[in-house]
């Protein structure tokens, strides 16, 4: 294992004008998901065909971007995406079963379960060999993709490895709890809220006609079975009987999920690379020390180009 802290400088040069991906489609249950091929240019120096990537998106209506209709407008994919084929990487970056592009995949998005998603990387992994030539994929979560990228890569030989951004390093119902008990404007609501989460854990529906608003958008019905199935995931237990190579990026300033989670799947998975990332949040932003609101200010600027060291340490680790 090899830990690396990276201490990142607070200003980046220009971007580049963004390369063109290319459309490309994966068998979903009733209908095609959907997602975008970006190649390295032609005529870049490193020797082709390079790393394939499929990049797994986060939980909620998160597209391929990395963008979100609550209020995410900072692409951290799309940057990625675009980052790593000027290293000579390859990315796959998609919608979800359900959503946006891939909306006709499914008749219910809020159905879906993380193992759902699972069969789902697997169709987009057969499709991505038979168009790149790839030998293997490697498989990028991003926050809750973290979590599916390890359950389908148990026992798939056509997966190069794992590389886990932003992931939880606890049970999806811990970091839940974490989450809401942080928001201090949470604190009157959290005697309904811990025995409910209780309850998904333990596989069981709650009713929700009594909640609050805000708790109801949370665990309204129609999530509830995705919830039950989440919550049942240790990402520790998929990580210790991993073999393939595995990288851990982590943001130290990410409001969502902390260093400990990090430092979790380090513990369960020894001979995994871990690389934490000063200054870096949740979508992969350089912030200052303006605390949490200028941190969420981040997630809304789509012109706020990715923290240094991001691509680099994803890019170094795929090639060497």
């Amino acid at each position: 294992m090899k830990r690396i802290l990276l201490l990142l400088p607070l200003l980046v040069g220009a971007a580049a004008p963004s390369p063109q991906g290319t459309p490309i489609e994966a068998p979903g249950p009733i209908g095609a998901l959907e997602g975008t091929l970006l190649q390295p240019a032609a005529g870049h120096d490193r020797p082709q065909p390079g790393p394939v990537v499929l990049i797994i998106p986060g939980s909620g209506p998160t597209d391929r971007d990395g963008d979100s209709p609550l209020g995410v407008r900072a692409a951290p994919y799309r940057l990625l995406a675009e980052g790593l084929a000027a290293h000579g990487v390859t990315t796959v970056r998609i919608d979800k079963r359900g959503m946006f592009g891939s909306a006709a995949a499914t008749k219910d998005a809020n159905a879906v379960t993380i193992g759902g998603y699972a069969d789902d990387v697997h169709s987009w992994i057969k499709v991505i060999r038979q168009r790149t030539g790839a030998s293997c994929v490697w498989l990028l979560g991003h926050s809750e993709g973290g979590l599916v990228a390890l359950v389908a890569a148990q026992h798939q030989t056509d997966v190069c490895g794992v590389v886990l951004v932003a992931a939880a390093g606890r049970p999806m119902g811990e970091v839940l709890r974490a989450q809401l008990e942080a928001n201090p404007a949470n604190a009157p609501l959290l005697g309904q809220i811990m025995p409910d989460i209780d309850a998904l854990e333990a596989g069981k529906h709650i009713d929700d006609a009594g909640m609050a608003p805000a708790l109801r958008a949370l665990f309204r019905p129609q999530v509830q079975d995705l919830l039950i199935d989440e919550f049942r995931y240790d990402p520790t237990r998929l990580l210790s009987g991993y073999a393939k190579p595995v990288l851990i990026v982590q943001g130290e300033r990410d409001l969502q999920i902390g260093k400990a989670d990090a430092e979790r799947l380090e513990e369960a998975d020894p001979r995994a690379k871990i690389v934490l990332l000063a200054g870096v949040n949740h979508v992969l932003k350089q912030v200052g020390d303006g605390g949490v609101q200028a941190n969420i200010a981040t997630y809304a600027d789509p012109n706020l180009p990715l923290a240094p060291g991001v691509v680099d340490a994803i890019g170094d680790f795929l090639l060497h």
